[in-house]
């Protein structure tokens, strides 16, 4: 099945690449990799405010991450002009919004990291770090990069 019959049966429409907000490119591509820019959550087109353990719980920060898997793979899209060609998920990056007590960060990161295996198989298992921190911009409450091998 191509990630693209999968992305239909899951009901999923990729976004066109969102504008940078600052002085970045979404995605650099050299060699086989493509490094895709930190891209925040965001809810009815606006950033998804909130912070994890104060106003937003864990599965709602899951949802969230899910969010930022699909405008990352609709960024990945535009880089590599066929998502059949990613021959690997290699690596993620989660930074969530949270309060200091909240130890959570790893389970809302999986939102971004089962979708990503959904779509793309075994090539969407790949290495990850998840993050606390203390503020994202815009007040998002997760903020997610990811790094691709083409093929």
């Amino acid at each position: 099945m191509s990630v693209y019959d999968k992305l239909k049966e899951l009901n999923i429409t990729l976004p066109p690449v969102a504008t940078p907000a600052a002085a970045y490119v979404p995605f650099v591509r050299t060699g086989n990799l493509v490094f895709l820019s930190g891209h925040i959550a965001k809810k009815e087109g606006k950033a998804w405010v909130g912070q994890l353990g104060k106003n937003i719980q864990t599965e709602e920060g899951k949802l969230a991450a899910r969010a930022i898997a699909i405008d990352l793979m609709g960024t990945l899209h535009a880089a590599v002009g066929d998502l059949n060609k990613v021959k690997r998920i290699v690596k993620v990056m989660s930074l969530v919004n949270s309060t200091p007590d909240f130890t959570e960060q790893h389970l809302v990161t999986n939102g971004a990291s089962e979708l990503l295996g959904q779509v793309f198989g075994d090539k969407g298992a790949h290495a990850r770090s998840a993050f606390g921190v203390a503020q994202i911009p815009q007040g998002a409450c997760v903020e997610i990069e990811l790094i691709a091998e083409i093929g």
